[in-house]
């Protein structure tokens, strides 16, 4: 089954008693049992509920694990994986990672005794160097956020095996529709489905699929223990997202190729980010590894003056937090979601003052253009 296919027939279709096309919203609590611990598969929805099952269901067959997860937001989703971890047991992340992902690290789990290094994961030495003895994991933003660096998973995974470490990959930017990470041996795929999946921005999810029944047993464990579960509501919502998540993720691609020629020949912007360039330092890895380069844009106009004159002229992007939605949304990392991240750190990662991320919705490109085209004039 083609994976367009697959978003509409993929996990539980329907509804059997009713004949109903779509999943019901299961908006239910508690569940009648027949006798002390006989039911029919349900008994609480935090551990488990139908509407969030069908959704699990079918992110486990896009991303062909052995089982889903549906957390509450993206950042349960990844605070539930690093709860697989022991105190003392060292992880290695991506050095440009999401804001929430880097502060979770350094100011809650550390608590904890989990301890991080932060390394440019886009040089697969600078991954094998940071290997510690108390190393378990390789945690892997491809493409990052919001400087849009790429990171060959499957090199990864080869230092990963022969140091028994496990390999996570934060599959945001690409959705299971262009990138596939368990294909290429990863252990865990995680997602902020508020984006790309939901693509409405009127839902906050995060979705996990692992490769193995002993992981899937161990990430349940820790999500009916912390109870960090999505809502039926919410649960519908992404599986009605998912439905045209193709559809969508090759429309805001065609957008963003038409406007990252643009802001290559526009004098104002001083540099611009994004894998579909064949001048990005790893473009070739990009396409060896996914079937498509997405629709983030970042770019650097050169100043934060420039930056705000530009937020404030803009029509038709809105300056919000977020990415991923069929609106087209605008915003400055180091003042937004990336201001977590110590003013030193961003910079010294590239992470400027002015620079730009845009997020491409499906809106006519001809309008895109035109409105960046008028809020980059002086």
């Amino acid at each position: 089954m083609k994976r367009k296919t697959m978003m509409i027939h993929g996990g539980i279709v329907g509804d059997e008693h009713t004949g109903a096309v779509s999943v019901p919203i299961y908006q239910v609590s508690t569940y009648k049992q027949e006798a002390v611990g006989k039911h029919k598969g349900y008994e609480y929805s935090r551990t488990g509920n139908p509407t969030r099952f069908a959704l699990e269901e079918l992110v486990k067959d896009l991303e062909g694990g052995e089982r889903g997860f549906a957390f509450g937001s993206g950042m349960a989703a990844i605070t539930a994986v690093m709860m697989l971890f022991n105190s003392g047991d060292h992880v290695i992340l991506t050095d440009d990672v999401y804001g929430g992902t880097y502060r979770v690290m350094t100011k809650v789990l550390n608590r904890l005794g989990i301890e991080s290094t932060f390394v440019d994961t886009s040089s697969l030495e600078e991954i094998e160097k940071a290997i510690q003895p108390n190393t378990k994991a390789i945690y892997i933003e491809t493409p990052t956020n919001p400087l849009l660096k790429i990171t060959d998973i499957a090199g990864a995974v080869e230092i990963a095996r022969k140091h028994n470490l496990m390999t996570i990959v934060d599959n945001t930017f690409s959705t299971p529709y262009w990138q596939q990470p368990l294909a290429l041996g990863v252990d865990i795929v995680l997602h902020s489905a508020t984006k790309y999946i939901g693509g409405h921005s009127d839902v906050v999810a995060g979705l996990v699929v692992v490769k193995s029944e002993k992981l899937a047993e161990d990430l349940h464990f820790v999500q009916n223990s912390t109870g960090g579960v999505l809502g039926p509501q919410d649960s519908w919502l992404l599986m009605r997202g998912i439905k045209t998540l193709g559809l969508r993720m090759e429309a805001t691609e065609r957008n963003a190729n038409e406007i990252v020629s643009f802001l290559q020949e526009h004098p104002a912007v001083e540099k611009i980010y994004y894998p579909g360039l064949p001048s990005h330092p790893n473009h070739e890895i990009a396409k060896k590894q996914a079937d498509g380069f997405g629709g983030m844009i970042s770019f650097d106009v050169g100043s934060e003056e420039k930056a705000n004159q530009l937020l404030q002229k803009v029509k038709y992007f809105t300056l919000a937090e977020s990415l991923g939605a069929v609106e087209s949304l605008i915003s400055v990392p180091a003042k937004m979601t990336h201001a977590s991240i110590p003013k030193d750190r961003r910079e010294a990662l590239g992470i400027t003052d002015g620079l730009v991320r845009i997020s491409v919705g499906i809106e006519d490109v001809e309008d895109l253009i035109a409105d960046l085209k008028q809020a980059l004039e002086d």
